[in-house]
């Protein structure tokens, strides 16, 4: 009977420490698996925080681009800005001194006039200047028609315009007209000077022949 007690004794006690091996073994497995989780949460916390910080950085970059781009842009437009008035301003100057020369101003005249009236195709036309070109065209008149053909009639407004230099031509009705005075022809010529200050960034090697010819 003793003999029997022992070995349930012995039994139960194999059996418990078979138990608490099982449970041991699943604690270190449970263990290992809890470690392996956290290091992978933690691995993928510290990937998702540097591809933030990646993100923000580069967005920052990119923000701080952009607006060193805009700057310069802004820079450029004030440059091209400038450039562009000191070439209008250059180019009213020389029709200035151009105008001192009657006989070559009066060719110029003539062009603009003739010009015009080959775009407008019309017999009657009215010539508007200022006072001191109408004075000149005036004095000039029978040389000024001989550029023009024989049924075009033209005549010279009484009251002077505001301009620099040049005619503005219309028809006797108004309707067409081709303003070929200084501030017209450098409104044309403005985005050619533009693209000529883009092409060499200096104004020196713009030809001015387009203001001053036919």
């Amino acid at each position: 009977m003793v003999t029997q007690a022992h070995e349930l004794e012995e039994a139960i006690l194999a059996r418990a420490e078979r138990l608490a091996n099982e449970y041991r073994e699943r604690a270190y497995r449970a263990r290992d698996q809890i470690l392996r989780d956290a290091a992978d949460k933690l691995r993928l916390r510290e990937q998702r925080e540097e591809a933030i910080a990646k993100s923000l950085g580069e967005r920052t970059y990119r923000q701080q681009v952009q607006a060193q781009e805009l700057k310069l842009q802004s820079h450029l437009d004030r440059v091209r800005w400038n450039l562009v008035r000191d070439v209008e301003h250059r180019l009213t100057a020389r029709m200035r001194e151009h105008a001192q020369d009657t006989e070559a101003y009066l060719k110029t005249l003539r062009g603009f006039i003739a010009t015009a009236a080959d775009t407008i195709e019309h017999d009657d036309l009215r010539i508007a200047a200022n006072a001191r070109d109408l004075k000149l065209l005036n004095a000039h008149w029978a040389r000024i028609q001989t550029a023009l053909p024989e049924q075009v009639r033209v005549t010279l407004a009484e009251a002077p315009i505001e301009t620099e230099a040049g005619v503005l031509v219309s028809s006797s009705d108004g309707r067409i007209r081709v303003d070929n005075t200084l501030e017209g022809r450098l409104a044309r010529l403005r985005l050619r000077i533009q693209q000529a200050i883009l092409e060499r960034l200096l104004p020196g090697g713009l030809e001015t022949g387009a203001l001053f010819g036919g």
